[in-house]
């Protein structure tokens, strides 16, 4: 790639020549999503690169932070369904860009209206509650640039469309992959739950070798009145990767969104998600588990919106650090002037593993209500010591005794989940990052 520089292009490699080339690729598309694909390039190529001046990157690394020598990658070869180890209701797999494989949804929830397909047949075939979900949240942490690329440069991604008063039993999962030295991928999932319906939707983010590459992903969850949603997103970027992930999830009326994020690879990742509570009896609960080996840097920005009075809302950050890796998390509850009687939480938790690793925590409150609960706080130890010498003594190496006292540190958030499949997959994720 090429060599950083003070002055970085604002765009890139992601020139007009090549984003023409991808819109003729998606010439059979509507015509609103283009024209929305075009304004979001336009707003790339004018949008600054961060700067070390902007509160929302105190802390990030930004000498590391270019878009150059990334390119859209070819087609990657057709491979076998990723193993899971859970019975799940549907499966779709998308590698560099495109959809490659599928475990369709039984006959049972097809008929009874459920959708889970391809973003690109959801355009055509279901525009109207596309256009309604797809990408209408502005991202306000301060990666507005690269939500805009990500906009630009969307291929294809996950459409799951539940309709009222459907249950499914087991978790949809989508894994997004690619392969290739410097390719640049975008993946996406949308998600759309309406009354009284329980769902649970999985991404797994995953690179295929150890080459550089670029991901900028995003998904966007709308959970109607009544609507219980589960999402989880499990990154495992190789570790050359440079990750961008954007989450947006509103919740109406009585409606309860759980997200869990897990963050496992890349080099440099930014996530950032934001939750709006935007009527009475909402809740939402934002879930995170880091484990930052080495030189990597995690970058995580919160924002927990109450719009509407009588909502709540419940974020707890745990991340494990070891080497040299780096962490940052800064989030903010927002209660607007109506949101009376709002109950939010905002925590962060830090687990250090290594003299020379580094967490830093900007946990922060704006409100303009006069009735409501809320609290927010961080906290940054050591593994206690007596416990590490009560494992040693029984014979168990420090680097395993040191693991199994992160995974009970982990545990509280993993036990929120309520499908024990899935917790079980996630641990098995978290113990090959251990070895690896």
């Amino acid at each position: 790639m090429s060599t950083l520089t003070e002055t970085k292009s604002l765009v890139g490699c992601f020139t007009a020549e090549m984003f023409e080339a991808h819109l003729a690729s998606l010439a059979h598309l509507p015509a609103w999503w283009l024209e929305r694909k075009r304004a979001a390039f336009a707003r790339y190529t004018t949008l600054p690169m961060p700067a070390r001046t902007d509160e929302s990157w105190r802390f990030s690394n930004l000498g590391s932070l270019t878009l150059d020598g990334f390119a859209l990658p070819a087609p990657a070869p057709a491979a076998p369904l990723p193993p899971l180890g859970i019975a799940t209701a549907g499966t779709l797999v998308f590698s560099n860009n495109r959809f490659v494989a599928r475990e369709p949804l039984t006959a049972e929830l097809a008929a009874r209206g459920v959708i889970f397909d391809t973003l690109q047949n959801a355009l055509l075939t279901h525009g109207a509650q596309v256009k309604a979900h797809l990408l209408t949240q502005s991202v306000k942490q301060g990666s507005e640039k690269f939500s805009a690329l990500h906009t630009a440069f969307l291929a294809d991604g996950a459409f799951v469309y539940v309709p009222r008063g459907v249950t499914l039993a087991d978790p949809l999962a989508v894994f997004h992959g690619t392969a290739g030295a410097e390719a640049a991928v975008f993946p996406h999932t949308l998600v759309i739950a309406e009354e009284n319906t329980k769902a649970t939707v999985v991404d797994f983010f995953r690179s295929t070798d150890a080459s550089a590459q670029f991901a900028c992903g995003q998904n966007d969850i709308y959970a109607s009145h009544g609507a219980q949603v589960t999402y989880v997103a499990a990154q495992n970027w190789s570790r050359c990767t440079l990750s961008f992930q954007f989450n947006s999830t509103i919740a109406r009326r009585d409606a309860k969104v759980l997200s869990l994020n897990v963050h496992l690879g890349a080099r440099q990742a930014r996530h950032e998600s934001h939750s709006q509570l935007q009527a009475p009896g909402a809740h939402s609960e934002m879930l995170a588990l880091t484990v930052a080996h080495g030189t990597q840097e995690f970058d995580q920005r919160t924002l927990q919106t109450h719009q509407a009075p009588n909502t709540s809302s419940n974020l707890l950050y745990k991340n494990a650090l070891l080497g040299h890796a780096k962490t940052i998390f800064s989030g903010l509850i927002v209660v607007d002037p109506d949101a009376q009687k709002t109950d939010a939480y905002q925590s962060n938790r830090n687990l250090m593993l290594s003299d020379d690793a580094e967490a830093n925590s900007l946990p922060g409150l704006e409100i303009q209500a006069n009735d409501v609960r809320c609290s927010h706080g961080a906290t940054t130890s050591r593994i206690d010591p007596e416990l590490e010498f009560y494992l040693r003594s029984r014979g168990i190496p420090k680097a395993q005794a040191d693991e199994l006292l992160v995974f009970g540190f982990f545990e509280e958030v993993l036990l929120k989940l309520e499908h024990e499949g899935l917790r079980a997959a996630l641990r098995e994720m978290i113990k090959i990052k251990f070895k690896n």
